[in-house]
């Protein structure tokens, strides 16, 4: 069909527009081969920093709507691979070979948290430092194993999805 969409893939987004009932600058969880069609899911809870994202849906109201998404880099582990601040304020400084967290709010803001060694184990910090969206290419994301960690409040988890 000539008229088709070609959708972006599943994964985390920024509304740019209100789509639906779901407003304008909002965290998302774009799934784009549901069943009846492509839908987003808001985030019903953090857990560890990352978001849990409903597990109800709303369907895009038109395949065309993709074009209001604009991606978002994953949340997890990642690498400083150049030391910057957090904004123009320069409120906090991240070093070269830093290990940070990312995360968004519900907005879809960037979130930092510098994880500590403590006790003989990695804690993460309930507070992180919101950061500018370009300062996210100053990151490289590190691989890190995912176990137990559904992104969907009934359980679904990414892996399973496709």
């Amino acid at each position: 069909m000539a008229d088709e969409v070609d959708l972006p893939p599943c994964g985390i987004y920024r509304t740019r527009v209100a789509l639906g009932s779901v407003p304008e600058e909002r965290l998302v969880y774009f799934h784009n081969h549901g069943d009846p069609g492509p839908g987003l899911y808001l985030p019903s809870e953090w857990r560890g920093n990352r978001a849990r994202f409903s597990a109800r849906g709303h369907l895009l109201p038109s395949p065309d709507d993709v074009r209001h998404l604009a991606p978002l880099a994953a949340e997890g582990f990642y690498r400083v691979v150049s030391p910057f601040h957090c904004c123009a304020k320069q409120c906090r400084l991240f070093e070269t070979d830093s290990l940070v967290q990312l995360g968004y709010d519900g907005q879809a803001r960037a979130i930092l948290f510098v994880p500590e060694w403590v006790d003989g184990q990695l804690a993460l910090p309930e507070r992180g430092t919101r950061v500018d969206p370009d300062r996210i290419d100053l990151l490289k994301r590190l691989r890190v194993p995912v176990a137990n960690t559904p992104v969907h409040d009934d359980g679904a988890d990414e892996v399973l999805l496709h």
